[in-house]
């Protein structure tokens, strides 16, 4: 029985010309073979499976083919390139730095640098998730890194590039793979299933390439297991039932229900998608995912941004004519808000209930949701006006004696123009007239400025420090250090390290909104400073305390140089 080979080992792409979405990269590294001018040391980061260690690997059969094709590919018949194709070849050593981490693996790589190529020009280093090499080991391999022989030639590869220290991305080239399209995985699919004699649908193929999220090499997996379900009939049906995907029909039914107000639709639909043992917040994106391609489809211009299969397009060409784009944008906004809220919901479903209750509602309230009407400040009316009635007023006395004298006197909030408005005057135009002047008077009753002395901030300064149990550090830190008044009701508070102005500073709106609350004052402000005559007494990072034992005892000195020990 021939064994088998999965996809993803055997469709990996052999040259450059094979290398799928990366069509910028490998053009750049081939003219840079063709015209000799190659670096001593590349960096290629990117996501996973996308092409990063074997473009490494076809760079390295590459330069070293003594009879290269035209366009900078390598011709795959002589020694050089028939031993690599063989995995014999003596000038490609890949080292895996996730399980090779120490400086010693770095100073046995360092040793083989020495020794020059017995066949070709070059040797090649590749080392695979370099982010994962110790602290130590970068060090040692800086000095190579930067001035190797002029035979070596160094292709770091990592998932992880802000991991690496600067001082090894500045000796390198550095190359940014990027996720693969879903249209190019899609091609790929279908070139890989012509192979294999392996039919199937052009829908179920952007599926899979959905669910690989950018990678060529997840996607030739999933169509691997996908193939062994089906046995070789790959259908839209058979791999959203295998990858346990959300139709696409659920999606166009609950929009259905939506543009007709249809409440108790929407959450039969809910309850039938949550018997199926789909996650509510997978649900929730892809139903914010939905909206969004619908908004896309709107426009020939962003057509290009949506990622479906061909006759799926057109059913959200047709679907989209009927949302407007008012609609869209309120309902992405509260798919994306129920996003947020999901994970710290304690009832999560009838979040979700609660989204399609305000989205049904869109409709109906000209495509503002509750919400917004909540948000609104409007005007406060006239009540003595005579829109209220048609029927004539009497007439008022010249003069009226109230039991209280501050009756006929407008309320202090409100300007006293207002009250002088004639009566004739409409409501309407009413608030169009006083519109630009209610607005300051609301803004001012917004912000409290109560004075206050430095006896009441230091009294619920302490307030605050009892009510934070937990956490001992800044309970000490607000109890050994007090605040200290300034101008503008601003207060500064003095520390004694790093450590201490860090851990205030994360506790700082907390105490700043009790502060504000208690002392009636919206204006109070924080200023933490270190007290650099005070900051060195105390031992509070590792390398302090070492030091501070160190002057005790000086043999601890000894002990770290014998064992070679490291003091984190």
């Amino acid at each position: 029985m021939e064994n088998y080979i999965v996809s993803a080992r055997k469709y990996r792409p052999s040259t450059f010309n094979n290398v799928v979405g990366q069509k910028s990269l490998t053009t750049t590294l081939k003219n840079a073979i063709l015209n000799n001018k190659l670096a001593h040391a590349y960096l290629f980061s990117g996501p996973r499976g996308v092409g990063k260690t074997s473009c490494a690997r076809i760079f390295a059969k590459t330069i070293n083919c003594m009879n290269l094709t035209g366009d900078g590919e390598a011709c795959n018949a002589c020694e050089s390139c028939i031993s690599f194709n063989e995995q014999r070849s003596l000038n490609i050593h890949e080292l895996d730095a996730a399980s090779n981490n120490s400086v010693d693996d770095i100073r046995t790589l360092i040793d083989q640098v020495r020794i020059p190529p017995q066949i070709g020009k070059y040797k090649v280093y590749i080392i695979d998730e370099v982010h994962m090499l110790s602290q130590q080991a970068f060090n040692a391999f800086l000095k190579t890194l930067e001035e190797p022989p002029k035979y070596a030639i160094f292709i770091l590869a990592t998932t992880e590039k802000q991991k690496v220290l600067a001082t090894i991305l500045s000796r390198c080239q550095i190359y940014d793979f990027t996720r693969i399209s879903i249209a190019d995985m899609v091609e790929h699919l279908q070139y890989v299933a012509s192979n294999e004699n392996i039919t199937a649908e052009p829908e179920a193929l952007n599926v899979i390439a959905q669910k690989a999220d950018g990678g060529m090499r997840d996607a030739l997996s999933v169509f691997d297991q996908v193939a062994s379900y089906t046995s070789g009939n790959i259908s839209y049906l058979s791999v959203i039932e295998n990858l346990n995907v959300l139709d696409y029909e659920y999606h166009f039914r609950i929009t259905e229900a939506l543009l007709n107000g249809e409440i108790r639709s929407c959450l039969l639909l809910l309850n039938e998608i949550l018997e199926k043992g789909f996650d509510g917040q997978h649900f929730i994106t892809g139903l914010a995912a939905h909206f969004r391609d619908l908004l896309v489809c709107r426009d020939e211009s962003t057509l290009v941004l949506l990622e479906v299969g061909a006759s799926i397009r057109d059913r959200y060409k047709e679907m989209a004519k009927q949302c407007p784009e008012q609609l869209l944008f309120k309902a992405i906004e509260l798919a994306n808000q129920c996003d947020l809220n999901y994970r710290d919901s304690r009832n999560k479903r009838l979040l979700l209930e609660l989204t399609l209750i305000q989205l049904c509602q869109l409709r109906e309230a000209g495509q503002t949701t509750p919400d917004d009407k909540k948000k609104m400040i409007r005007p406060i009316p006239d009540f003595s006006s005579s829109e209220k009635t048609t029927e004539p007023q009497p007439k008022a006395p010249t003069a009226s004696i109230s039991p209280n004298p501050q009756a006929n006197e407008p309320p202090a909030s409100i300007p006293t123009n207002l009250s002088r408005t004639p009566k004739t005057t409409s409501l309407k135009s009413l608030i169009k007239e006083q519109e630009t002047t209610i607005q300051p008077v609301i803004q001012e009753t917004l912000e409290q400025s109560n004075p206050f002395n430095e006896k009441d901030l230091i009294r619920y300064w302490d307030v605050y420090a009892e009510t934070i149990e937990e956490k001992a550090h800044l309970k000490n830190t607000m109890i050994n250090c007090k605040p200290v008044l300034l101008d503008n009701f601003h207060f500064e508070v003095r520390v004694h390290n790093p450590a201490q102005k860090e851990e205030l500073l994360s506790s700082s709106p907390d105490l700043l909104k009790l502060l504000r609350a208690k002392l009636k004052n919206d204006l109070i402000k924080i200023h933490i400073h270190i007290d650099e005559k005070i900051e060195k007494k105390i031992a509070y990072t590792s390398t302090e305390k070492f030091e501070f034992l160190n002057n005790i005892n000086p043999l601890l000195s000894k002990l770290v140089d014998e064992f070679d020990l490291v003091v984190d």
